[in-house]
């Protein structure tokens, strides 16, 4: 519920989906469940919102089971607090031509260092702020998943990135789909501060969804 240009990062993950045709959603609370129920309630503009008590100490994988009988055979599933302009239509239909269990979104590493290209003599070569690692894929958080796939899963353990989908991942049904364009995860005060900066002083860059 941390807010980025005056309005919950989540109201801008569900705005990402929106603008794709994706108005019916499932929020899985815990902790605090009265503000997000109560923020919930505010919404408008045609959207189906239901908030699902799914337990404080639930972890990732046992909140989404809790919200199983809610959603469809296929759907989507996000962690609400990271924001790119990713194509969920593309994941969706790349997830279903894969005939896959789930499909997790990924995308190329962003270094929080600077790196420096050395020779022999130690002279640097080249220095990179910050760059783009595309040898090294991460978890953006944009899901994909079958439903009956996650409920067979869901005996691996209580987390989905720690036992459901590596479960999946030794039965061959997890697939990625690459995602080049935006994304930023709100994992930190400064990554608040700054997403809150790109949206105010250079627009919504999470909402150039044609630009993937």
């Amino acid at each position: 519920m941390l807010e980025v240009a005056g309005r919950p990062v989540l109201h801008h993950v569900m705005e990402i989906y929106a603008a794709q045709g994706v108005t019916s959603f499932v929020l899985a609370a815990g902790y605090r469940r009265d503000i997000i129920e109560s923020w919930a309630s505010t919404l408008t503009g045609g959207w189906s919102v239901s908030v699902v008590d799914t337990g404080e100490d639930a972890d990732t994988g046992e909140r989404i089971v809790s919200c199983l009988d809610r959603v469809d055979d296929t759907f989507y599933a996000t962690y609400g607090d990271g924001v790119g302009n990713v194509d969920v239509a593309e994941a969706l239909r790349q997830h279903q031509d894969r005939g896959a269990g789930a499909t997790v979104t990924v995308v190329p590493l962003p270094s929080p260092y600077g790196t420096l290209d050395i020779d022999d003599a130690g002279r640097v070569n080249e220095f990179r702020e910050k760059p783009r690692l595309a040898d090294h894929l991460i978890n953006a958080g944009f899901f994909v998943i079958d439903r009956q796939a996650l409920a067979e899963a869901a005996g691996a353990g209580p987390s989905l990135e720690g036992d459901m989908l590596p479960a999946m991942a030794a039965q061959q049904r997890l697939f990625a789909y690459r995602h080049n364009g935006f994304w930023r995860s709100m994992d930190t005060h400064k990554d608040v501060l700054e997403l809150d900066r790109l949206a105010r002083e250079e627009g919504i860059p999470w909402m150039n969804l044609g630009r993937s």
